[in-house]
């Protein structure tokens, strides 16, 4: 079951198409005609928001695998 929402996570993220870009980004960007300026705006955007979500997922793994360990000292008695 949680390899299951892992993945889901996974597919959200990384193979959603969102549209990141702020109200007034987004009406400077779309006024021109050239749109890879928008796409490069937007792929920007995405890529600073997952880097703190990553982060703080990566620190949360490591603390639950720390206090989650299971204690080899009362399995030897």
């Amino acid at each position: 079951m949680k390899n299951k929402f892992i993945y889901l996570i996974f597919l959200l993220f990384f193979f959603v198409n969102t549209n990141a870009q702020c109200a007034m980004c987004r009406a400077v960007l779309e006024s021109g005609e050239d749109q890879s300026a928008a796409e490069g705006i937007n792929d920007g955007i995405m890529f600073l928001m997952a880097v703190p979500y990553i982060l703080v997922a990566t620190l949360g793994y490591i603390v639950y695998r720390k206090f989650n360990k299971p204690d080899k000292s009362k399995n030897l008695g």
